[in-house]
């Protein structure tokens, strides 16, 4: 889904956690319950993901994993281990309501015999993030920091849960005290998202470069931070570059299926929209995410095919109840769906369901602000557009957005600075 940056971050650590931070804690074997535990099964991959490399190595790990668990119930070491494959195996397929629901099933497990226990704590903290779960990852994340003050993975879930809940000066310290503690991709992915978030977008960009510059060409890690440096520069309007990072991403590792996505948004960008509906449908075939689906929809809108567009974002909003049904909260996302198909009671329903859950997160601010200025209620809206402004944000969309309500509001000076300013970002939105 769109705006997830923090939470996609977080799991970056989790493939090194073990071997860098912590030697991970063994339970004593004594008080575990040693009764056989039953925890979900590997997921089979649909057929093009199947055919890459790591996919029989994956199998053969969570068989190997699962083996020594029904062998010793107290191993804590090996469910940690599954659990990690599972987190991964979430962000490689797109099957999150399956595998983060599987995920906690293992973590809980640990935590009912060893409440204390920092790894599966850290990791619990990190899939409620991905979940949504801000506020429940906060509170999780602070008690493991409270174990291990010393552990760079826990500074990096508490800046993403103090940025989602929009506490963004608390995130840039839990930021600065990870870059102290483990400098590297994971820290400079972080400090990039925090850059542009406070309008510094060269920053961030210059961020996401020494990131992906300490990332091992072709792994996962490494694709996000190509894909998420293109995303940036798309947004920036800078076509050009946010091609060439996309290809070099998808020559690297051709199933990533982000970055062909982003190669369909560039041509969007440019007004292909025949050859952006194709590239979506490369990415569909490829995961399940939902954002694809969103964004075909709004390429079958721009070439005229309202029905179409419609008919999809319908398939849109039913995948998002699958979702929330696993406990994943999706209330901001669903709202500017329900916009989308002119349903702006549910629309408003769901923007103030994720206010109330955050309501200093400059984009949630901005999601209210714009249900209502497009449900009539433009002096309301100002009150949370000028909220979700507060960090000086330098974004096209939420700058031209902004100027749309000035503008109803009689503020012409205003809407002309802001529209101004948002051209200069991106001539392409």
């Amino acid at each position: 889904m769109k705006n997830n940056i923090t939470i996609m971050i977080s799991f970056l650590l989790l493939l090194t956690m073990f071997s860098c931070d912590n030697k991970v804690n063994t339970l004593n074997t004594n008080t575990q319950n040693k009764a056989k535990v039953d925890f979900d099964p590997l997921k089979e991959r649909n057929s093009q993901l199947a055919q890459a490399a790591d996919w029989a190595d994956i199998k053969s790990k969570a068989t190997e994993l699962k083996n020594k668990i029904d062998l010793n119930p107290t191993d804590s070491k090996s469910k940690l281990l599954l659990a990690q494959l599972y987190i991964k195996e979430a962000r490689i397929t797109g099957e999150h309501p399956y595998y983060y629901p599987a995920t906690l099933k293992i973590l809980d497990n640990i935590l009912q015999t060893d409440s204390v226990q920092f790894e599966a704590m850290a990791f619990k903290a990190s899939v409620l993030l991905s979940l949504h779960h801000f506020q429940e990852a906060k509170v999780v994340g602070e008690k493991a920091k409270a174990i291990n003050a010393n552990n760079g993975f826990i500074y990096g879930v508490l800046c993403d849960a103090n940025v989602e809940l929009g506490n963004y000066e608390e995130a840039v310290k839990m930021s600065d005290k990870m870059q102290s503690v483990r400098p590297g991709l994971e820290s400079y992915s972080r400090a990039s998202y925090l850059r542009e978030i406070h309008g510094n977008n060269q920053g961030a960009i210059e961020a996401l470069k020494m990131a992906f510059q300490a990332a091992l060409p072709g792994t996962e890690e490494a694709s996000w931070v190509g894909n998420t440096l293109g995303q940036l520069l798309l947004k920036t309007g800078d076509l050009k570059h946010a091609e060439e990072i996309s290809n070099i991403v998808l020559e690297q590792r051709p199933s990533y299926a982000f970055s062909t996505n982003t190669l369909g948004e560039i041509a969007m960008a440019q007004k292909k929209y025949k050859e952006a509906i194709a590239l979506y449908d490369e990415a569909i075939k490829l995961m399940p995410e939902v954002s694809f689906y969103e964004n075909k929809a709004e390429a079958l809108e721009n070439s005229g095919d309202t029905e179409g567009s419609k008919k999809i974002y319908t398939q849109v909003i039913s995948m998002m109840e699958q979702d929330a049904k696993s406990g994943h909260y999706v209330d901001m996302e669903q709202a500017m769906i329900y916009l989308k198909l002119d349903n702006k009671e549910a629309a408003l329903k769901h923007a103030q369901i994720e206010y109330d859950r955050r309501p200093m997160n400059i984009d949630v601010n901005h999601t209210l602000a714009w249900v209502l200025f497009k449900s009539g209620k433009t002096s309301e809206a100002k009150k949370y557009m000028d909220v979700a402004m507060r960090t000086g944000k330098q974004n096209a969309l939420l700058l031209n957005r902004a100027a749309q309500i000035e503008k109803a509001l009689g503020n012409n000076a205003k809407s002309a600075e802001l529209s101004s300013k948002s051209k200069k970002i991106n001539t392409f939105m």
